[in-house]
């Protein structure tokens, strides 16, 4: 199934290509303070594709925090995260975020509510490897 998605205004936009229909997406609500600021709620499997585009990459700021591991990519002419990126020993990976999403219905989504508190760098990095997006492209950006 391919999911489209964008930040509000457009500039950063993903096309996702997910395995099967679609039905019963997870969307974890991480718990940190960035995220729920941010009303992030974030989806991957291990054996999805995206392809982002960037339109202006004057206009995209990547924010690092905590664990300073993973680029969160936000736009800086409207505020919205679509998606966030990790690069890894054997390449990039991402999340993306659901409430971007522009042609799936959300009430089909499995809403569950995470945190990664307690969690050590070592074991966020391979968790990401399991499970985040293995196939990203991010041209021009």
């Amino acid at each position: 199934m391919r999911i489209e998605g964008k930040c509000h205004c457009g500039n950063l936009r993903y096309e996702l290509d997910w395995p099967g229909d679609g039905a019963g997406i997870a969307a974890r609500a991480c718990s940190c303070s960035f995220c729920t600021k941010h009303g992030g709620s974030w989806t991957s499997h291990r054996d999805a594709a995206l392809v982002a585009e960037v339109r202006d990459a004057a206009l995209v700021s990547k924010y690092r925090f905590g664990t300073g591991t993973a680029d969160f990519h936000v736009c800086a002419r409207c505020g919205v995260v679509p998606f966030v990126t990790c690069a890894l020993d054997d390449g990039l990976y991402a999340v993306v975020n659901v409430n971007t999403f522009e042609n799936l219905d959300r009430s089909t989504l499995a809403r569950t509510a995470t945190s990664f508190d307690g969690e050590g760098t070592g074991e966020r990095l391979e968790r990401r490897k399991r499970n985040w997006i293995r196939k990203v492209r991010i041209p021009g950006g």
